[in-house]
């Protein structure tokens, strides 16, 4: 019987980023959608010749009815599948100012890392497909959020890995009725209240209709493409970091001798280090760090994360931001 052609592309995709990887636990985080069903089909049958230990984690974050029993489903479907152990786990999400998705986001990764190092598992696959790739390049053009946003997802990072950024949607989705698979539609997918959903079913649809076909995959190459640059600097400016950081700060000569490129790059580290947080350290956070570097402001840059940013001399320091009350 010939192989669908949409589960040998998802077969092929897991393949090639884990050829090296022999006798090892591979963790696999499945939400019930068919983007993660399919990866996870596709890592068990791989790993049958390659002896992975497959394990299926899923995660309940608590923020839907009836997620509790999704959540089940889900376990069950892991263990059908062939994942030779399953793991649900129950989360609960607090928003700490950064939204419910990005603080579920944490609690997940928190979750996933957690598990990962109880069975020593040096790959966790995540079921990003291209689709996903081109929405977050998009969003991060809507946003001029530079070229770190236009970089779009890693293809890996730590002992995560997503297989699938070169796989659509529509290819998860008939891999999965091509193997008699059910998965689950996220409602929040469906929802106009958010923005993603709106790229997603508005915008890149009507972008592909006025512009002609391939401008998700147009956007993914962005984002390969721009990925490459972004790290090229960023060991730049780790280099650089390493060079200039002192007991004392920044120095403030030899950082205004660096390109801007590579300065702005060594203040969100040492902003980071300092305390500040990443995920939520912007462009304008940076460039008000660099201007005040430059001399060009005065005073001091308040930084997410409760830290500040002020000149000392002449050195850059950041201390804690004092709370009010």
């Amino acid at each position: 019987m010939t192989l669908h052609p949409a589960v040998a592309a998802v077969r092929r995709a897991v393949r090639a980023d884990l050829d090296e990887l022999r006798d090892r636990p591979v963790l696999v985080a499945c939400s019930g959608g068919a983007d993660s069903l399919a990866l996870l089909a596709a890592t068990v049958f791989e790993g049958r010749r390659r002896g992975w230990h497959v394990v299926g984690v899923t995660v309940d974050h608590g923020l839907q009815d009836g997620s509790a029993a999704h959540a089940e489903h889900v376990i069950a479907q892991m263990g059908a599948l062939g994942a030779a152990e399953t793991v649900g786990v129950r989360v609960h999400v607090e928003s700490s100012g950064t939204g419910p998705e990005a603080a579920a986001r944490e609690a997940r990764y928190a979750v996933l890392e957690e598990v990962a190092g109880s069975f020593a598992a040096p790959a966790v696959l995540l079921g990003h497909t291209r689709d996903d790739q081109a929405e977050t390049v998009l969003l991060g053009l809507t946003r001029g959020s530079g070229t770190r946003s236009l970089a779009g997802m890693r293809r890996s990072f730590d002992r995560y890995r997503r297989p699938l950024l070169d796989v659509t949607r529509a290819q998860t989705e008939a891999a999965c009725r091509a193997e008699g698979i059910d998965f689950w539609t996220d409602p929040h997918n469906a929802d106009p209240r958010f923005l993603r959903t709106r790229v997603r079913h508005t915008v890149l649809p009507m972008l592909e209709a006025e512009l002609g076909p391939g401008v998700a995959a147009a956007l993914a190459r962005t984002a390969d493409q721009a990925r490459a640059d972004v790290e090229a600097l960023d060991a730049l400016a780790e280099a650089a970091y390493a060079d200039l950081a002192t007991p004392d700060g920044l120095p403030l000569a030899p950082l205004a001798a660096l390109l801007p490129a590579l300065a702005t790059r060594v203040l969100r580290q040492a902003a980071c280090r300092a305390g500040a947080v990443d995920a939520e350290l912007f462009h304008v956070h940076v460039t008000a760090l660099h201007r005040l570097a430059r001399g060009r402001i005065d005073g001091v840059v308040q930084l997410p994360g409760h830290v500040t940013a002020y000149r000392d001399g002449d050195h850059l320091r950041f201390r804690p931001t004092p709370v009010a009350g």
